[in-house]
């Protein structure tokens, strides 16, 4: 609690193997209330694995999909009924937030308080084409030529190359010595422009007005068309610093890559003592379901895919729900090389 706010973070789960390096900077921290998990998944060892800590951790509330059916993205909409507590602050963060500063929550909860008229606010978050744009117009990194705001950009979105290079300068040059304070670039404003919301705070209070009904696509929603409905702006707070691991263009390169555990070893170098215990459970927890495979596995899962809510569909029609694919011109294959040198 903070302010006489209720401090609840949520997180549309997920993957234990992003969540082990996020659920220990969630939970540890004390003016954290509750930890919603919001189980989106019909993996049986990602839901176990939540199970255990919801067993080890009073702090962490499984809250399962409402309408009882997993769509991955379309189906996490539904979950923003249940924010709307009038006296509560709202922190949700994406499973693959893998790393913060020590005291991102809290700053992130005061800039919240300290502007209530943006209907939603944002960290500075590392693999954001938003935020990597900002950090471009400001001088704070230098890029191989400009880049636009575009939220699905093909370098700054799609490109597995450029995240690799883009963690990797935030590994090296960023986090040793707290360098990434040189980064803080205060109060970004943003209107009528769609941004990932990898990390966003809103008002219970705002929420409830419209009884937390988020329809079609929650990003879309919750940065464009809600906001502008109400004639309100949302803002990225420049001074607080949050990692996002992988959009899905970037996920197959990356997981072959050792960024995980190099984030986990800082982590684990500025943890205290309360962190370190909920570490060591989290590693139990992730040792336990792994050992269990075989019998999760062979359990019935307690939610259900649209996959197998949907009669068979004939091969024609599985042809036809494929995703396109996306042409481009030569010009511009040539800045998706992985040779490219993005950050110079």
């Amino acid at each position: 609690m903070l302010n006489n706010y209720k401090v609840i973070c949520n997180t549309a789960a997920g993957r234990r193997r992003y969540m082990q390096y996020l659920i220990p900077f969630v939970v540890a921290n004390d003016i954290v209330d509750r930890y919603d998990i919001w189980v989106n998944t019909t993996n049986r060892q990602d839901i176990a694995f939540f199970q255990i800590l919801q067993k080890a951790f009073p702090k962490i509330n499984l809250v399962y999909q409402p309408d009882g059916v997993v769509d991955g993205c379309r189906s996490i909409s539904a979950f923003y009924r249940q924010c709307v507590e009038e006296d509560a602050i709202y922190f949700r963060m994406d499973d693959d937030i893998v790393w913060m500063e020590p005291d991102m929550i809290e700053k992130m909860v005061r800039f919240r308080i300290d502007n209530p008229d943006y209907f939603i606010v944002s960290p500075l978050v590392i693999n954001n084409p938003i935020c990597t744009y900002i950090l471009q117009n400001t001088g704070k990194i230098k890029l191989n030529k400009y880049y636009p705001a575009q939220v699905g950009h093909d370098i700054l979105n799609q490109s597995s190359a450029f995240a690799a290079q883009l963690h990797e300068w935030f590994l090296t040059s960023q986090l040793p010595g707290k360098q990434y304070q040189n980064l803080y670039c205060g109060k970004r404003p943003i209107a009528l422009n769609r941004f990932s919301i990898n990390s966003i705070l809103w008002f219970g209070s705002e929420m409830a007005k419209f009884g937390g009904i988020v329809t079609g696509d929650e990003e879309e929603w919750m940065t464009v068309i809600k906001p502008t409905e109400l004639g309100a702006v949302n803002c990225i707070n420049g001074d607080a610093i949050a990692v996002h691991f992988a959009f899905y263009p970037q996920r197959k390169k990356l997981d072959k890559l050792n960024i995980l555990n190099r984030y986990g070893a800082f982590a684990s170098e500025i943890n205290g003592g309360g962190q370190s215990r909920v570490n060591q459970l989290v590693n139990m927890a992730m040792r336990e379901v792994e050992e269990r495979k075989a019998e999760l596995l062979a359990q019935p899962c307690i939610l259900s895919s649209k996959k197998e809510k949907e009669n068979a569909v004939s091969r024609m029609s599985k042809w036809k729900i494929l995703p396109a694919l996306k042409l481009y011109p030569l010009w511009q294959i040539k800045y998706m090389l992985p040779t490219m040198k993005y950050i110079v």
